[in-house]
């Protein structure tokens, strides 16, 4: 009990830690109440677009000395506007789109990084730098995520009819187009938000895996919402506390953490998982055999 004790509390002892742990949950959380409509649309392809594309906007940030969070909202936005434009002017399809514009984006600030002298390591754009952010840093995400979670709460509803339902949606009279806007602003403010906590390359994962986990427990979208919120946070501190014990990456270990309980929930889910349902298939073939 004393080790366990010791374990818990010896990281708290760092004010970095201590930051680091606030910033991972509170990331954890928004990216998690996202991830469940982004799972539901099947919106995991642009969700993985935008987080890459912000990388060019977050350098040039840099370098006009403004906030990160103003870099990568506007190239986010500008991201997704190039995707729209690309699909509603060719042939392509909507993947082809989504790759070519992200990928092309993303090279583009992989070259800024490369060129830009500077006394900070842009690298820790990549692939996050938890440990060493500021009190202004975590204003913002603060910030940030008040507005993000008071949005998804107050038009949860329309969310979930959109992503249910959008010809439904634009029945009863809402406006697809604009839900669907709304999400992406949202998803566009979400990865500011986790750039801190993974990086660019591991929001994808923040932002996926999550819902991807809930969906596999539950049916019902409040209790999705609930479980992947639980899963995500307990994976954020989980993953810090092994990143201070076992002197690895922070944002590596918070998404192994979240991949290791989506693989669990994948073999061992009372209604979806891998094992019961190979036990329904041997129960069905020995029900047949007898029958025969």
């Amino acid at each position: 009990m004393n080790d366990l004790a010791i374990w818990l509390l010896e990281p708290l002892q760092f004010g970095f830690m201590r930051r680091a742990l606030l910033v991972s949950v509170v990331a954890a959380l928004v990216c998690a109440v996202l991830s469940c409509w982004v799972t539901l649309i099947g919106w995991s392809l642009l969700g993985d677009a935008v987080s890459h594309a912000v990388l060019p906007g977050v350098v040039l940030a840099y370098v006009f000395a403004l906030p990160f969070s103003v870099g990568a909202f506007l190239f986010g936005g500008l991201s997704v506007a190039m995707i729209g434009a690309v699909r509603g002017t060719t042939k392509l399809k909507g993947d082809t789109a989504i790759g070519v514009v992200f990928t092309g984006l993303f090279a583009l600030g992989v070259v800024l990084i490369s060129r830009i002298p500077s006394q900070v390591d842009l690298n820790h754009i990549l692939f996050g730098n938890v440990l060493g952010v500021t009190d202004g840093d975590i204003a913002q995400v603060l910030v940030i995520s008040a507005i993000t979670l008071a949005v998804a709460v107050l038009k949860r509803r329309d969310l979930t009819l959109y992503a249910f339902d959008p010809t439904h949606a634009h029945a009863i009279g809402l406006q697809p187009r604009r839900i669907g806007a709304l999400l992406l602003t949202m998803l566009a403010l979400t990865v500011v938000v986790a750039l801190q906590a993974v990086g660019v390359i591991l929001v994808t994962a923040m932002l996926i895996t999550p819902g991807a986990t809930a969906f596999l427990l539950t049916r019902r979208f409040p209790r999705m919402l609930a479980v992947a919120a639980a899963l995500s946070v307990g994976s954020g501190i989980a993953g810090t506390y092994l990143s201070f014990h076992l002197d690895t990456s922070t944002g590596g270990m918070i998404v192994c953490c979240q991949a290791a309980l989506f693989l669990l929930t994948y073999l061992f889910a009372p209604g979806q998982g891998l094992f019961r349902e190979l036990l329904r298939r041997r129960a069905r073939r020995a029900e047949a055999a007898t029958a025969g």
